[in-house]
Protein backbone atom coordinates (compact mmCIF):
# COMPACT_ATOMS: atom_id res chain seq x y z
CA UNK A 1 0.00 0.00 0.00
CA UNK A 2 1.27 3.48 -0.87
CA UNK A 3 2.26 5.93 1.84
CA UNK A 4 1.61 9.67 1.64
CA UNK A 5 3.49 12.61 3.15
CA UNK A 6 2.75 16.32 2.97
CA UNK A 7 5.83 18.52 2.85
CA UNK A 8 5.30 22.18 3.69
CA UNK A 9 7.51 25.24 3.80
CA UNK A 10 6.92 27.44 6.84
CA UNK A 11 8.44 30.85 7.51
CA UNK A 12 8.28 32.49 10.91
CA UNK A 13 11.26 34.67 11.83
CA UNK A 14 10.42 34.82 15.55
CA UNK A 15 8.73 31.76 17.03
CA UNK A 16 5.05 32.51 17.51
CA UNK A 17 1.59 31.32 16.49
CA UNK A 18 2.73 29.40 13.42
CA UNK A 19 5.26 27.33 15.34
CA UNK A 20 2.64 26.91 18.07
CA UNK A 21 0.20 25.50 15.50
CA UNK A 22 2.91 23.14 14.25
CA UNK A 23 3.47 21.93 17.80
CA UNK A 24 -0.25 21.41 18.40
CA UNK A 25 -0.54 19.37 15.19
CA UNK A 26 2.45 17.07 15.79
CA UNK A 27 2.50 16.83 19.60
CA UNK A 28 0.08 13.87 19.98
CA UNK A 29 2.31 11.67 17.80
CA UNK A 30 5.54 12.94 19.39
CA UNK A 31 4.12 12.44 22.89
CA UNK A 32 3.29 8.83 22.06
CA UNK A 33 6.82 8.29 20.69
CA UNK A 34 8.46 10.03 23.67
CA UNK A 35 6.59 7.77 26.10
CA UNK A 36 7.06 4.60 24.03
CA UNK A 37 9.48 3.09 26.55
CA UNK A 38 7.59 4.45 29.58
CA UNK A 39 7.88 7.88 31.17
CA UNK A 40 10.40 6.72 33.77
CA UNK A 41 12.89 5.99 30.99
CA UNK A 42 13.00 9.70 30.09
CA UNK A 43 14.96 12.19 32.21
CA UNK A 44 13.16 14.72 34.42
CA UNK A 45 12.81 18.38 33.47
CA UNK A 46 15.67 19.58 35.68
CA UNK A 47 18.10 17.07 34.16
CA UNK A 48 17.05 18.18 30.67
CA UNK A 49 17.36 21.89 31.48
CA UNK A 50 20.73 21.48 33.20
CA UNK A 51 22.10 19.43 30.28
CA UNK A 52 21.14 22.21 27.86
CA UNK A 53 22.56 24.87 30.18
CA UNK A 54 25.83 23.00 30.50
CA UNK A 55 26.40 22.01 26.86
CA UNK A 56 24.43 24.48 24.70
CA UNK A 57 23.69 27.49 26.93
CA UNK A 58 23.16 29.88 24.00
CA UNK A 59 20.07 27.84 23.04
CA UNK A 60 18.31 28.37 26.39
CA UNK A 61 16.49 31.55 25.35
CA UNK A 62 14.99 29.87 22.28
CA UNK A 63 14.22 26.72 24.30
CA UNK A 64 12.32 28.69 26.96
CA UNK A 65 10.35 30.59 24.32
CA UNK A 66 9.33 27.34 22.58
CA UNK A 67 8.39 25.67 25.88
CA UNK A 68 6.08 28.63 26.63
CA UNK A 69 4.50 28.38 23.16
CA UNK A 70 4.03 24.64 23.74
CA UNK A 71 1.94 25.43 26.80
CA UNK A 72 4.60 25.20 29.50
CA UNK A 73 3.89 21.55 30.28
CA UNK A 74 6.51 19.34 31.94
CA UNK A 75 6.45 16.55 29.37
CA UNK A 76 6.61 18.88 26.36
CA UNK A 77 9.58 20.72 27.90
CA UNK A 78 11.43 17.46 28.47
CA UNK A 79 10.73 16.35 24.89
CA UNK A 80 11.83 19.68 23.39
CA UNK A 81 15.23 19.45 25.13
CA UNK A 82 15.94 16.35 22.99
CA UNK A 83 18.03 15.14 25.91
CA UNK A 84 17.98 11.33 26.19
CA UNK A 85 15.11 10.78 23.71
CA UNK A 86 14.08 7.25 22.69
CA UNK A 87 16.56 5.76 20.20
CA UNK A 88 15.65 5.79 16.51
CA UNK A 89 17.33 4.52 13.37
CA UNK A 90 17.55 6.04 9.89
CA UNK A 91 19.35 5.27 6.66
CA UNK A 92 20.76 8.28 4.75
CA UNK A 93 23.56 9.10 2.30
CA UNK A 94 25.34 12.46 2.32
CA UNK A 95 28.33 13.98 0.57
CA UNK A 96 30.11 17.24 -0.21
CA UNK A 97 31.34 18.17 -3.67
CA UNK A 98 33.83 20.97 -3.11
CA UNK A 99 35.54 23.12 -5.74
CA UNK A 100 37.05 26.63 -5.70
CA UNK A 101 33.95 27.93 -7.50
CA UNK A 102 31.27 26.41 -5.31
CA UNK A 103 30.53 23.82 -2.64
CA UNK A 104 27.48 21.57 -2.54
CA UNK A 105 26.23 19.40 0.32
CA UNK A 106 23.68 16.83 -0.88
CA UNK A 107 21.86 14.12 1.01
CA UNK A 108 19.13 11.48 0.76
CA UNK A 109 17.01 10.93 3.85
CA UNK A 110 15.94 7.27 4.11
CA UNK A 111 13.25 6.70 6.72
CA UNK A 112 9.60 5.61 7.09
CA UNK A 113 7.66 8.46 5.38
CA UNK A 114 4.87 8.30 7.96
CA UNK A 115 7.35 9.19 10.72
CA UNK A 116 8.84 12.20 8.93
CA UNK A 117 7.57 15.63 9.97
CA UNK A 118 7.87 17.10 6.47
CA UNK A 119 8.37 20.72 7.59
CA UNK A 120 10.98 22.92 5.91
CA UNK A 121 11.36 25.73 8.43
CA UNK A 122 12.72 29.25 7.84
CA UNK A 123 13.59 30.95 11.13
CA UNK A 124 15.53 33.93 12.49
CA UNK A 125 15.50 32.99 16.17
CA UNK A 126 18.96 34.28 16.99
CA UNK A 127 21.54 36.18 14.91
CA UNK A 128 21.45 33.84 11.92
CA UNK A 129 18.68 33.04 9.49
CA UNK A 130 18.21 29.28 9.10
CA UNK A 131 16.50 27.07 6.51
CA UNK A 132 16.22 23.47 7.73
CA UNK A 133 14.27 20.24 7.42
CA UNK A 134 12.70 20.02 10.84
CA UNK A 135 12.59 17.07 13.24
CA UNK A 136 11.11 17.00 16.75
CA UNK A 137 9.64 20.45 15.97
CA UNK A 138 12.89 22.42 16.19
CA UNK A 139 15.63 19.89 15.64
CA UNK A 140 17.40 19.71 12.27
CA UNK A 141 17.85 16.73 9.94
CA UNK A 142 19.73 18.90 7.44
CA UNK A 143 19.91 22.63 6.84
CA UNK A 144 21.89 25.79 6.24
CA UNK A 145 22.34 29.25 7.76
CA UNK A 146 22.88 32.63 6.10
CA UNK A 147 26.58 32.64 7.08
CA UNK A 148 27.15 29.73 4.70
CA UNK A 149 27.22 26.74 7.06
CA UNK A 150 25.41 23.59 5.88
CA UNK A 151 24.86 20.43 7.94
CA UNK A 152 23.38 16.95 7.55
CA UNK A 153 23.02 13.87 9.77
CA UNK A 154 23.02 10.13 9.15
CA UNK A 155 22.66 7.25 11.59
CA UNK A 156 26.07 5.81 12.49
CA UNK A 157 25.14 2.13 12.27
CA UNK A 158 26.02 1.20 15.86
CA UNK A 159 23.75 -0.05 18.66
CA UNK A 160 25.38 2.03 21.39
CA UNK A 161 22.97 4.20 23.40
CA UNK A 162 24.14 6.46 26.22
CA UNK A 163 23.79 9.83 27.89
CA UNK A 164 23.49 12.76 25.55
CA UNK A 165 21.32 14.62 23.06
CA UNK A 166 19.51 13.60 19.91
CA UNK A 167 21.60 14.79 16.95
CA UNK A 168 18.83 17.05 15.54
CA UNK A 169 19.19 19.53 18.41
CA UNK A 170 22.98 19.51 18.04
CA UNK A 171 22.54 20.41 14.37
CA UNK A 172 20.12 23.19 15.36
CA UNK A 173 22.79 24.52 17.73
CA UNK A 174 25.40 24.47 14.95
CA UNK A 175 23.19 26.46 12.57
CA UNK A 176 22.12 28.99 15.21
CA UNK A 177 25.60 29.79 16.52
CA UNK A 178 28.37 28.65 14.12
CA UNK A 179 29.68 30.22 10.91
CA UNK A 180 32.49 27.86 9.89
CA UNK A 181 33.44 24.19 9.79
CA UNK A 182 36.08 24.86 12.46
CA UNK A 183 33.51 26.29 14.89
CA UNK A 184 31.12 23.43 14.16
CA UNK A 185 33.88 20.87 14.72
CA UNK A 186 34.61 22.27 18.18
CA UNK A 187 30.94 21.87 19.11
CA UNK A 188 30.73 18.33 17.72
CA UNK A 189 33.81 17.35 19.71
CA UNK A 190 32.33 18.44 23.05
CA UNK A 191 28.51 18.03 23.01
CA UNK A 192 27.45 14.50 24.06
CA UNK A 193 25.13 12.46 21.85
CA UNK A 194 22.86 9.60 22.92
CA UNK A 195 23.46 7.54 19.76
CA UNK A 196 25.97 7.05 16.96
CA UNK A 197 25.62 9.59 14.15
CA UNK A 198 27.66 10.76 11.19
CA UNK A 199 27.42 14.53 10.85
CA UNK A 200 28.67 16.13 7.64
CA UNK A 201 29.38 19.88 7.69
CA UNK A 202 30.41 22.24 4.88
CA UNK A 203 30.91 26.01 4.76
CA UNK A 204 31.04 28.84 2.23
CA UNK A 205 34.85 28.75 2.14
CA UNK A 206 34.76 25.20 0.73
CA UNK A 207 35.85 23.48 3.94
CA UNK A 208 34.14 20.27 5.06
CA UNK A 209 34.35 17.51 7.66
CA UNK A 210 32.46 14.42 8.70
CA UNK A 211 32.17 13.91 12.45
CA UNK A 212 31.55 10.36 13.61
CA UNK A 213 30.03 10.81 17.05
CA UNK A 214 28.68 8.36 19.63
CA UNK A 215 27.93 8.07 23.36
CA UNK A 216 30.74 5.65 24.16
CA UNK A 217 33.80 7.09 22.43
CA UNK A 218 35.43 10.38 21.48
CA UNK A 219 34.25 12.07 18.31
CA UNK A 220 36.28 11.31 15.19
CA UNK A 221 36.31 14.46 13.05
CA UNK A 222 38.06 14.11 9.71
CA UNK A 223 38.22 15.86 6.36
CA UNK A 224 36.02 13.24 4.71
CA UNK A 225 33.35 14.38 2.23
CA UNK A 226 31.17 11.24 2.32
CA UNK A 227 29.05 9.51 4.97
CA UNK A 228 26.51 6.69 4.99
CA UNK A 229 25.50 4.40 7.88
CA UNK A 230 28.64 3.01 9.45
CA UNK A 231 31.62 4.39 11.32
CA UNK A 232 35.06 3.32 10.09
CA UNK A 233 34.06 -0.36 10.15
CA UNK A 234 30.83 -2.36 10.12
CA UNK A 235 29.62 -3.14 13.65
CA UNK A 236 25.93 -3.88 13.10
CA UNK A 237 25.93 -6.32 10.19
CA UNK A 238 22.16 -6.77 9.78
CA UNK A 239 21.59 -3.02 9.50
CA UNK A 240 24.59 -2.59 7.19
CA UNK A 241 23.25 -5.28 4.88
CA UNK A 242 19.67 -3.98 4.85
CA UNK A 243 20.72 -0.37 4.32
CA UNK A 244 23.46 -1.17 1.75
CA UNK A 245 25.70 1.31 3.55
CA UNK A 246 28.97 0.09 1.93
CA UNK A 247 27.55 0.14 -1.60
CA UNK A 248 26.27 3.71 -1.14
CA UNK A 249 29.53 4.88 0.43
CA UNK A 250 31.52 3.47 -2.51
CA UNK A 251 29.22 5.15 -5.05
CA UNK A 252 29.61 8.53 -3.33
CA UNK A 253 33.38 8.15 -2.98
CA UNK A 254 33.74 7.40 -6.68
CA UNK A 255 31.64 10.46 -7.52
CA UNK A 256 33.50 12.97 -5.36
CA UNK A 257 36.94 11.59 -6.24
CA UNK A 258 36.32 11.90 -9.98
CA UNK A 259 37.51 15.28 -11.30
CA UNK A 260 35.01 14.96 -14.15
CA UNK A 261 32.03 14.95 -11.75
CA UNK A 262 30.02 18.10 -12.33
CA UNK A 263 27.55 19.55 -9.84
CA UNK A 264 24.70 18.37 -12.06
CA UNK A 265 26.01 14.80 -12.26
CA UNK A 266 26.65 14.75 -8.51
CA UNK A 267 23.10 15.88 -7.66
CA UNK A 268 21.52 13.58 -10.28
CA UNK A 269 23.19 10.55 -8.66
CA UNK A 270 21.00 10.99 -5.58
CA UNK A 271 17.90 10.34 -7.72
CA UNK A 272 19.08 6.92 -8.93
CA UNK A 273 20.05 3.61 -7.30
CA UNK A 274 22.00 2.75 -5.23
CA UNK A 275 21.65 6.14 -3.50
CA UNK A 276 17.92 6.48 -4.13
CA UNK A 277 16.15 3.58 -2.39
CA UNK A 278 12.63 2.20 -2.83
CA UNK A 279 12.61 0.00 0.29
CA UNK A 280 9.65 1.76 1.96
CA UNK A 281 8.30 -1.52 3.31
CA UNK A 282 11.26 -1.80 5.70
CA UNK A 283 11.41 1.92 6.41
CA UNK A 284 14.61 2.38 4.38
CA UNK A 285 13.20 4.14 1.31
CA UNK A 286 14.30 7.64 0.29
CA UNK A 287 11.87 10.27 1.60
CA UNK A 288 13.54 13.32 0.01
CA UNK A 289 16.80 14.64 -1.44
CA UNK A 290 18.18 17.91 -0.05
CA UNK A 291 20.86 19.98 -1.79
CA UNK A 292 22.54 22.97 -0.11
CA UNK A 293 24.67 25.62 -1.82
CA UNK A 294 26.32 27.49 1.10
CA UNK A 295 27.89 30.29 -0.99
CA UNK A 296 24.63 31.11 -2.77
CA UNK A 297 22.41 30.59 0.27
CA UNK A 298 20.28 28.24 -1.80
CA UNK A 299 18.42 25.11 -0.65
CA UNK A 300 16.82 22.63 -3.03
CA UNK A 301 14.54 19.71 -2.23
CA UNK A 302 13.90 16.99 -4.78
CA UNK A 303 11.42 14.20 -5.31
CA UNK A 304 11.06 12.36 -8.63
CA UNK A 305 9.27 14.79 -10.91
CA UNK A 306 9.15 17.59 -8.33
CA UNK A 307 11.55 20.24 -7.01
CA UNK A 308 11.54 23.07 -4.50
CA UNK A 309 14.13 25.83 -4.94
CA UNK A 310 14.45 28.10 -1.90
CA UNK A 311 16.77 30.80 -0.61
CA UNK A 312 16.88 33.36 2.19
CA UNK A 313 15.35 36.10 0.04
CA UNK A 314 12.78 33.94 -1.75
CA UNK A 315 11.02 31.42 0.47
CA UNK A 316 7.45 30.88 -0.77
CA UNK A 317 5.12 28.95 1.51
CA UNK A 318 4.00 25.81 -0.28
CA UNK A 319 2.60 22.37 0.36
CA UNK A 320 3.68 19.34 -1.67
CA UNK A 321 2.05 15.92 -1.34
CA UNK A 322 4.32 12.98 -2.11
CA UNK A 323 3.11 9.41 -2.60
CA UNK A 324 5.56 6.63 -1.82
CA UNK A 325 4.97 3.24 -3.37
CA UNK A 326 7.07 0.15 -3.90
CA UNK A 327 7.94 1.24 -7.43
CA UNK A 328 6.88 4.75 -8.31
CA UNK A 329 7.11 7.92 -6.30
CA UNK A 330 5.23 10.97 -7.49
CA UNK A 331 3.41 14.08 -6.41
CA UNK A 332 -0.28 14.63 -6.12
Amino acid sequence: MDKMLDFRTLREDTAGPRWQALFAYHWPAYEQWYLSEGERERPGYLACYNALRRHMPELLGTYRALCDLAGGGDLAARFLSLYQPPPYITGCSQAVLASPESTVLARNYDYPPELCEGTILYTHWNERRVIAMSDCLWGVLDGMNDRGLAVSLAFGGRKAVGEGFGAPIILRYLLEFCDTVLEASEVLARVPTHMAYNITVADAAGRYVTAMIGPDRRASIRRVPVATNHQKKIEWYAHALASETLIRERQLSILVDDEATTEERFIAAFSAPPLFRHDYRRGLGTVYTAVYHPQAGRAQFHWPGMNLDLNFDDFPEERITVRYGTRALHGG
